[in-house]
């Protein structure tokens, strides 16, 4: 029995029953002596023999009787031991087993063995929901070599996909861009980095906006001709009243579609605004998917957003790889509508901690606490993020330059206090902060970033 990387327990009821069998090795031993003198002494007088046979059988019995019950306590070790190991999952015990769980240094991504598991035979023929292999590629062991970006796939309790990338792919640039033609509306800090990376993985895409042009993309003179022209067509866009007036105005949106043309909208919007937009581009004949992204201009430029997507599922695994170009992390949360809600809350919470972080910062500095000390116990302890410490660098350093618009955070919050009212829900820190955002629009702080709601403090 192998005890390499066994539990303690385990290795012990294995010593145990090794020192079981050395001891009845040697007693098997003593007993073949013991039957050979006896034979010679048969041969010199019958009557002695069977005396000495009476006795050895007695003595045999008794051996064997100490045997079985021996040996039942090493069976009755043993037993528990497995019973214990096999409380745990297979995939529990193999954590447990793991290089990185047992504290040394992990192998090379290079030598890891790919387990035999169902999910991972599923990620590696492209069978999985929301990710395709690149056309002409059959070879399950070609595609993973291939594909030099690891996709972790993960099935939510509510039946959700989430592909995950272990580092940003508009980094190492390994990706099959789709052979569809891309349309993208909308070049703001957000549209301008994801353009930038869909292009940099060979992506074709056809911009519009209203005040700029993106270098290497084609110029679509409407929001029509791009959507006409265009298999897939992406916008990010402002708030609701932007969104609506990109697809139902003059030369919009809705103007280009036909069966079959795709309409991506990737901006944060309401429930209600994402779902009446569907609602026109599928009465069209079109195919729809929202597709809301968090993070900031940095990530953006990073490729390392996070999507967080909703309707067509078949659109959504059309989009696979300007996903992965655009983001590190794509998310399919189901029916139209889902997605919208899902954004609001998250930046409802980001919104909220920033104020927080402000407040805090403030009142350091009114009791005559260092603002810096401050960030560096922060740091150091449990709400230690990159968020923290950039925002916190923004005040003490005095650059608000936007990386994410304090007027669309306050924007997201008033949505988000408007859908927890739809369903009778009470956010009342969310309705705290949004004040602090609206005092700080106030003070015209509404293109600085989202850290400058820290000089509603100070007026």
């Amino acid at each position: 029995m192998i005890k390499v990387n066994k539990g303690k327990r385990f290795q012990q009821a294995v010593d145990a029953v090794e020192e079981f069998l050395k001891k009845a090795k040697g007693k098997d031993q003593a007993s073949s002596h013991n039957s050979s003198e006896e034979k010679n002494r048969r041969n010199s007088s019958e009557e002695r023999g069977k005396q000495s046979a009476g006795e050895e059988k007695r003595k045999a019995g008794l051996s064997e009787g100490k045997l079985k019950k021996t040996t039942g306590e090493g069976k009755k070790r043993a037993s528990s031991v497995s019973s214990e190991r096999g409380s745990k999952s297979p995939l529990k015990r193999a954590l447990d087993q793991s290089p990185r769980k047992r504290g040394r240094p992990p192998k090379d991504e290079k030598d890891l063995t790919i387990p035999e598991s169902s999910t991972v035979k599923s990620v590696m023929t492209g069978t999985v929901a929301g990710f395709k292999w690149p056309p002409g590629v059959s070879e399950p062991a070609v595609c993973y070599q291939a594909i030099t970006k690891k996709l972790k796939v993960c099935e939510e309790e509510t039946g959700s996909t989430s592909i995950q990338a272990a580092d940003s792919t508009a980094i190492n640039g390994s990706i099959t861009p789709t052979d569809k033609k891309i349309g993208f509306l909308g070049l703001g800090l957000m549209g301008s980095g994801i353009v930038s990376n869909l292009l940099k993985m060979g992506h074709t895409v056809t911009v519009w906006n209203r005040t700029a042009e993106k270098e290497g993309a084609r110029l679509g003179r409407t929001p029509a001709e791009v959507v006409s022209t265009c298999d897939i067509t992406f916008a990010c866009v402002s708030d609701p009243k932007a969104a609506k007036d990109l697809v139902l105005g003059p030369s919009g949106v809705l103007q280009g579609i036909r069966p079959g043309k795709c309409y991506v909208d990737m901006s944060t919007v309401d429930a209600d605004t994402v779902t009446e937009l569907a609602q026109v581009i599928v009465s069209r004949g079109g195919r729809f998917l929202e597709a809301p992204v968090s993070g900031n201009q940095q990530l953006s430029n990073d490729g390392m957003l996070v999507i967080l997507a909703a309707g067509d599922r078949g659109l959504y695994e059309d989009c696979s790889s300007c996903f992965q170009a655009m983001g590190k992390t794509s998310f399919f949360l189901g029916e139209v509508g889902n997605a919208a809600k899902m954004m609001l809350i998250v930046n409802m919470v980001q919104g909220s901690f920033m104020a927080t972080i402000a407040e805090g910062l403030t009142l350091a500095q009114v009791t005559g606490q260092s603002q810096q000390t401050l960030l560096d116990i922060l740091n150091q302890g449990q709400l230690a993020s990159i968020f923290l410490d950039q925002k916190c660098q923004n005040i003490l350093q005095g650059n608000f330059k936007p990386d994410f618009y304090l007027k669309y955070i306050q924007k997201d919050l008033r949505l988000a206090i408007a859908l927890g009212d739809s369903v009778n829900h009470p956010t009342p820190m969310a309705a705290a902060a949004n004040e602090v955002y609206k005092r700080a629009k106030a003070l015209d702080q509404s293109d600085n970033d989202m850290s400058a709601v820290y000089r509603a403090y100070i007026h």
